[in-house]
């Protein structure tokens, strides 16, 4: 009997690898990488070589006392949170990496505040 589990990690791994094709367009700029835990929401600044410049997350200490969950509206705070230290780090180029998970809930609520703090990608 084959792992269910292990079936959905691999229709996963698939998805995450589709969608990264897509971003060698703009090799130069940094990515917003998330991922999405079963508990948590997890997002990342990413540079050209693969370095970590930034980091927010639904348990990150910037955003402790609003007792964060993976709910839309932690989202919208975690994108605002990203867009403020994208702003601090002086990036000009970003590209949405959304890690081979659909368009839409949690991921299109981080991409939609970092929008609207004025991060363009």
């Amino acid at each position: 009997m084959i792992d269910k589990v292990k079936v959905k990690q691999e229709r996963w791994q698939k998805a995450k690898k589709r969608s990264k094709k897509h971003l060698k367009v703009a090799q130069d700029a940094c990515r917003i990488v998330v991922f999405k835990s079963n508990k948590y929401l997890y997002a990342q600044i990413v540079d050209a070589e693969n370095r970590v410049l930034g980091c927010v997350s639904s348990i990150s200490k910037e955003l402790k006392d609003k007792k964060l969950g993976k709910n839309i509206a932690s989202a919208e705070a975690i994108g605002q949170a990203l867009a403020e230290k994208i702003k601090s780090l002086k990036v000009k180029k970003v590209v949405f990496d959304r890690n081979g998970y659909k368009y839409h809930g949690k991921v299109k609520a981080l991409a939609d505040a970092c929008r609207k703090a004025g991060i363009q990608f």
